[in-house]
């Protein structure tokens, strides 16, 4: 009809989608997100999500040697050590994949690392709210709202999410000195050993650095080689003898959680000087593997042709170079100074790990109070603190795994992760999800402890592990 007045109709931009809302978000999926995942999935409100970067979970496959064995009991899994009746314990996945009894009769309390392995693999099944194949890129601080802005990039793209608490579990990474560094395809850190063992085994003459257990079961791994025609091997360790690793009784008490909550209650300096001389808990080697080492060195006696060997404590790497088709290792011997050098076809570094850097956390850098080194301050609930005390970011922001300088020798181990967890949810939650254990050692190490043989165990008006007083 003519004067008649059209109204086109234009699109309209769809709503953004609100972020998700989590309570913890867990960054890195390994044993220690794990278990608190494990534990908070028994736990009503303790809504976890754990992210990994991985497509798939393995734990240390460049070492995953047949015969390894963990270093601490089958009850230092995910749960048992606050929970031993927990769904998702060690002996709950014995008994559900029908190894129950083969174990009992096995008479071993320590399992092979592949066992453990197939254990994870088996929580992680039956766990939901773990995502892999997600990074987180960045994370911020909303004081305002109160929460943390994540963002990530997961397999339908970049997205961000809220979170009222962040857990970084993101572990560590191989180390390599300075000294030992190198361009050259010739240095392999002990992290990758298995991938490159058909190579070393090949080889006329390989060099292993460092000490510890990884660096002793390579060389066990290569001393059978060379009785079969295998490498010359040599050992170069700075330590000043192949160490056992201190797991007598009353030392082992120094991995307990009473010894934690001393260490932590020490000045800063003080934690710093003792813990120099934990290093035999690190650089030890089991007293099997020490011995199946010694088995090794005996039988090769009566192998006529079989490769040179040295065991060579006591050097201080100064240089690893590229020298013709190999690496030329440059040491000195620490006792009397003397300069020592070999060339080697391969060089494996047994030199250990490092914290990893949580480069997502940068734009937190100027809220987290930091101590003299610049280290995080971590409280007795495994949180950092704020620079501003009185800020709303005080008991979200938790460490596993990366507060050595707090809480001393036990921060790696397995056996402190459960603990640590529980910790961490009662805090969140400000109730008590898990009670703790509160006798521990029979070690009195503070000034102020109380008697071992006292019949009940001390009393606390804090929420346990928090650092927190209850509300009435």
């Amino acid at each position: 009809m003519t004067g008649e007045l059209t109204l086109t109709t234009l699109p309209t931009e769809p709503e953004p989608t609100a972020p998700e809302r989590v309570s913890i978000l867990a960054i890195g999926c390994g044993p220690f997100n794990l278990s608190l995942a494990a534990l908070a999935s028994t736990v009503d409100g303790a809504d976890v999500v754990v992210v990994d970067s991985s497509d798939t979970f393995a734990w240390h496959p460049g070492l995953m040697f047949d015969d390894a064995t963990l270093q601490v009991s089958f009850l230092s899994d995910l749960v048992s050590l606050v929970d031993p009746s927990h769904p998702l314990s060690f002996l709950a996945y014995l008994a559900d994949v029908d190894r129950l009894y083969r174990f009992l009769v096995r008479e071993d309390f320590f399992p092979t690392r592949r066992e453990y392995e197939d254990y994870l693999r088996w929580a992680i099944g039956k766990l939901t709210g773990l995502r892999w194949s997600t990074t987180v890129t960045e994370v911020r601080w909303d004081e305002e709202a109160g929460h943390f802005e994540v963002d990530l990039t997961g397999p339908d793209g970049p997205s961000t999410l809220h979170a009222e608490h962040v857990v970084m579990g993101i572990g560590t990474e191989p180390a390599i000195p300075e000294a030992v560094r190198t361009d050259s395809d010739a240095l392999v850190h002990s992290s990758q050993y298995l991938y490159h063992r058909d190579a070393l085994h090949a080889a006329e003459a390989v060099t292993v650095i460092g000490s510890g257990q990884s660096g002793a079961e390579i060389v066990a791994d290569l001393l059978e080689a060379n009785l079969t025609g295998g490498p010359a091997v040599r050992w170069w360790t700075r330590t000043p003898w192949f160490a056992p690793l201190d797991f007598t009784k009353l030392s082992l008490e120094m991995t307990t959680p009473a010894y934690m909550e001393y260490f932590h209650s020490l000045p800063e300096a003080t934690r710093d000087e003792v813990r120099r001389g934990h290093w035999q808990f690190h650089k030890g080697v089991s007293e099997d593997t020490l011995a199946r080492i010694h088995d090794l060195l005996y039988r090769r006696q009566f192998v006529a042709d079989a490769a040179p060997v040295q065991l060579r404590p006591g050097v201080e790497i100064a240089s690893v170079e590229a020298s013709g088709g190999g690496l030329r290792v440059t040491g000195r011997h620490r006792d009397t100074g003397a300069t020592l050098a070999h060339d080697a076809d391969l060089v494996v570094a047994a030199t250990g790990y490092t914290e990893r850097p949580p480069a997502v956390l940068a734009p937190l850098a100027d809220l987290l109070q930091r101590d003299a080194h610049g280290r995080p301050v971590v409280l007795a609930d495994h949180s950092i603190a704020p620079a501003d005390a009185g800020s709303a970011l005080a008991h979200r922001l938790f460490m596993a795994n990366a507060e050595h300088h707090a809480f001393g020798v036990s921060a790696p181990n397995l056996d402190i992760g459960a603990v640590r967890n529980a910790k961490i949810l009662n805090s969140v939650l400000g109730r008590e999800a898990y009670r703790l254990p509160q006798r521990t050692a029979f070690i009195s190490f503070g000034p102020d402890d109380d008697l071992v043989d006292g019949p009940g165990a001390p009393s606390t008006d804090h929420l346990p592990g928090t650092g927190r007083t209850t509300t009435p």
